[in-house]
This record gives structure tokens, sequence and C-alpha cells, in this order.
């Protein structure tokens, strides 16, 4: 790999390699920045406000390209300790919801468990907000299916057999 001259070809090939369009912005905002351009004049071909290129410089001119690397955000604290959760988990997997007083549920569903983890710990969660949370927990959706546990294989082995017959007829 050859060795860059000057910050503009340094510059130049972050934006050539780049797949991600909020890279490009932001090596774009720094490149017609190291080309003379001001950061009022600046704003408008990229899309964002003066402030914004700002920020982009001054980032590049403290820490080089990797200052312009967007540094991952936290997002919200969880309304659940992980002890709480950890009960959650045992009590879905292991239970059903007439098993912990939500008669005469047999199935657990978002609605469900937004009840029992208000009844539990006094915590409100919206159903969305709790689907969201059981897939940050490793849970998937699947639809119960029932099986009839007296059913006779001989009357559907003969319904079945008529079954076929009065289709050809």
């Amino acid at each position: 790999m050859e060795k860059h001259t000057t910050e503009l070809e340094l510059i130049q090939d972050a934006m050539n390699t780049t797949k991600s369009k909020k890279m490009f912005v932001r090596y774009q905002a720094v490149y017609l920045h190291l080309q003379g351009h001001e950061n009022i004049a600046i704003a408008p071909i990229i899309g964002k406000c003066e402030h914004t290129v700002g920020k982009y410089v001054n980032a590049y001119k403290r820490k080089g390209v990797a200052g312009l690397i967007p540094t991952p955000q936290k997002g919200a604290v969880p309304k659940l300790t992980s002890d709480q959760e950890c009960i959650l988990i045992e009590t879905v997997s292991q239970k059903t919801p007439d098993q912990v007083g939500l008669e005469p549920n047999k199935n657990w569903n978002c609605r469900l468990l937004c009840l029992w983890v208000y009844n539990t710990f006094n915590v409100k969660y919206s159903i969305t907000g709790m689907k969201d949370m059981l897939h940050r927990l490793g849970f998937t959706y699947t639809r119960p299916t029932y099986v009839l546990a007296k059913a006779n294989l001989q009357k559907q082995e003969m319904f079945k057999q008529d079954f076929e017959l009065l289709k050809k007829a």
C-alpha cells in the first residue's frame, strides 16, 4: 500500500473506500474544509448545518480520520434489573400464565407479560417495549400448536380413505 503524501489524498481515499453514506458525508466535509471552503459554504453542499460541519472538522483536527468515526450510543437504561430479567426468563421458560395467577391463559404473549411484570415488579411496559426486551433476551415468537390427546388413529385413517373415495366420486 502506498503512503499518502497529503491530508487531502488521505481523506479522498477514505471517501472512495467507504460504503457508509454517513461516513462519506463526514469525509466530504473535512475534504472541502481542507480545500479552503468555509463551514457556512460546506453546510448546504453536504446537507448539514454549519455547526455540524464545525464538529466534523474539529474532530478531524483532534484525532485525524479516527475522530470522524461515530462512537456507539449506549441507549436507554433497562427498566428491569438483571436479577429481575433472570426471574422473567425463568418464569416464561418454565411456567404457564395460569401457574403464576393469570388464569385461564395457557400461553404467554406480550400483553400477559406486561401484566405479570407490572404485578410482580411494579414496572410498566408497553406491548412493543416488551416485544423488544424479549427479542434482546433471545426469545422468538412461535405460534402454539395443539395435539389432541385422545385422537383415535384408526378412525383418522378410515376418514382419510372415505374422503379419498368421496373426492373421486
